[in-house]
């Protein structure tokens, strides 16, 4: 290429890109055919003389969705940036993407379940006010208690059920009982498996991801002792979702605390056509990264600090 066609390149692809030219004016100032700028333009970027970059934050985080949802076979995963803000507003904000992603697609959908914990309260505090009288709303684990109301499943369901102008299911168990034997009777009555089966044919379940931890949900709220808390680390509980622990495999335990639960077990959420997790904070990766091995989860919502966790982490 001499001089002068690069000149013309340079020339061609100023008016183009900087001056916002269509290719058709283009061509008649410069006496070209429309086909033939269109190839110095393409000709521009291969040898470098053009090199378009976005510059914006959600570039960084769409590359990351990208590569987790080749990585672990995911439908979507949605990214959220972190900035330098601190846990609460990453929470809200992957809360956010939570509802924005849920909310589009409301018009197809039937029944929802929900799980509880800080992240669905997020999730849901940040849903807008729509219409919705179509979809019916089921707790996806027991809700009855005194500690942190407004993160129980019946109180979520019911604040998202007032957004939507619809209907809500109630479960009426607390989310663990203190023996076996005490969840299997209250399990024979109508009111609450009822509820449990509703749970099992809903279209869509939002559940977060838990690790077996003095700051989990469940701790926090005194369903969990110090010692449960061992226990589970003893019988290798890595993470929990909908208050159910499993391994590194992401294998639900045998464990008492599961067995004492009153939800959705994870067999039952592998079978929901599809289950949407919303958890930030990078303590949870290894959980997060077995959960996304189980097989259970379709959709992630996340923030990039775990985000590229997952992706840097050798487990």
């Amino acid at each position: 290429m001499d001089w002068k066609e690069r000149r013309q390149m340079v020339r061609i692809a100023k008016l183009y890109h900087l001056e916002n030219w269509t290719q058709t004016e283009i061509a008649k100032k410069v006496e070209l055919s429309r086909p033939v700028i269109s190839k110095i333009l393409q000709k521009a970027k291969e040898i470098g003389i053009v090199e378009i970059y976005i510059n914006d934050e959600t570039l960084h985080t769409v590359k990351l969705e990208n590569e987790i949802e080749k990585k672990y076979n995911l439908t979507e995963a949605i990214v959220a940036s972190s900035g330098t803000h601190g846990a609460e507003v990453v929470k809200r904000r992957v809360g956010q993407a939570a509802a924005s992603y849920v909310s589009k697609k409301i018009d197809s959908l039937n029944r929802i379940g929900i799980s509880w914990g800080k992240s669905m309260h997020a999730f849901i505090d940040e849903f807008p006010a729509r219409t919705g009288e179509h979809v019916h709303l089921v707790p996806l684990i027991g809700g009855m208690g005194s500690n942190d109301v407004y993160l129980h499943s019946n109180h979520l369901t019911f604040h998202l059920a007032q957004k939507l102008n619809t209907t809500s299911s109630y479960l009426h168990a607390p989310a663990m009982v203190e023996t076996e034997d005490l969840k299997e009777s209250l399990m024979q009555s109508r009111d609450i498996s009822e509820v449990i089966e509703e749970g099992r044919t809903v279209d869509l379940a939002v559940v977060g991801v838990g690790i077996p931890s003095e700051k989990a949900t469940m701790a926090e709220m005194g369903y969990f002792s110090p010692e449960d808390i061992q226990s589970l680390r003893a019988g290798k509980a890595i993470g929990d979702m909908n208050s159910q622990f499993y391994n590194k495999d992401g294998a639900e335990i045998v464990h008492t605390v599961n067995n004492r639960t009153i939800a959705l077990t994870l067999d039952d959420l592998q079978q929901i056509p599809e289950v949407l997790a919303v958890t930030d904070g990078v303590e949870k990766v290894e959980s997060l990264h077995a959960a996304l091995k189980s097989g259970c989860i379709d959709v992630l919502v996340t923030d990039d600090d775990m985000a590229g966790r997952l992706l840097e982490q050798t487990f």
